[in-house]
């Protein structure tokens, strides 16, 4: 019986080795990809934000001039600001580990698709019935942050520091791993944060999340994403409401996610 066990245990991780090897192939393979056009990817993408005609500032200078607020948006200059590539490396190793991760977002499908169909031998007929969808939804909220983080978060904040002074007698002078890490980890920490409704999905399922919790700190959440807010953007009302208003609205789908699965449960326990 325990060889029995033993040789079950040893089975699952032999199949979780080979879907981890397939998305790890699958990265490879795309950043393979993201490589042979790096100048692409860098002009197009990466530092795209450095452009005063990026299409971010253009919209947002139009919508604050309809309301009759003046915005910095309006007069956006990147001319004197040059990245730098101090080491021998940098640029190299630069574009290896950006393709790296930009493979791991454009493959976050087929990652997630791998990790189904490892955990979904293990449940139950009617919990793969429920479940169904949660790679089209999972991978949708990723993307909608990607494009979120892409085109509001990130222009803000890349506005905001790069024409942040102390004093003239500090001048700025950013390198490349600087700007693309700030992008790169932009991109990740806020597509990761739009799979909260799909986080709190699998935490009710398992009861440790309850929609009577997430109302009752409703509050708590709202001052956690204002100060998120404040700290990632510039310190004014209208670019803080805009980071905000996408988080609020997830975490008020989180406690409908949260009713619906607690609901269920009651309804099967029946």
């Amino acid at each position: 019986m325990t060889q029995q066990k033993e040789m079950s245990f040893l089975s699952h991780l032999e199949e979780l080795r080979w879907h981890l090897v397939r998305s790890a192939v699958a990265i490879f393979l795309l950043g393979i990809v993201f490589f042979a056009f790096a100048e692409e990817v860098y002009n197009n993408f990466l530092l795209a934000h450095i452009q005063p005609d990026f299409i971010t500032y253009k919209l947002f200078c139009d919508f604050f001039t309809f309301f009759g607020f003046e915005s910095d948006f309006c007069n956006i200059s990147f001319a004197d600001k040059k990245l730098q590539s101090i080491k021998v490396t940098s640029q190299l190793m630069n574009s290896l580990w950006t393709s790296f991760i930009l493979g791991i977002i454009v493959a976050f499908p087929y990652i997630l698709w791998e990790f189904w169909r490892f955990i979904s031998p293990g449940l139950h007929k009617n919990e793969r019935r429920q479940s169904r969808g949660f790679i089209s939804i999972a991978s949708l909220l990723f993307f909608l942050g990607v494009v979120f983080s892409f085109y509001v978060i990130a222009p803000i904040s890349i506005n905001f520091l790069y024409n942040y002074q102390i004093t003239d007698a500090i001048q700025n002078n950013f390198t490349l791993e600087s700007h693309i890490g700030l992008v790169t980890n932009m991109i990740l920490g806020v597509s990761a944060l739009f799979e909260l409704p799909v986080i709190i999905y699998f935490l009710a399922k398992i009861g440790l999340i309850t929609p009577a919790f997430l109302k009752k700190y409703r509050k708590h959440a709202l001052v956690f994403v204002l100060i998120i807010a404040a700290i990632i953007t510039p310190p004014d009302v209208a670019s803080q409401i805009i980071v905000s208003i996408p988080v609020l609205i997830l975490y008020e789908i989180s406690i409908k996610v949260a009713a619906i699965v607690i609901k269920r449960q009651q309804k099967n326990a029946k």
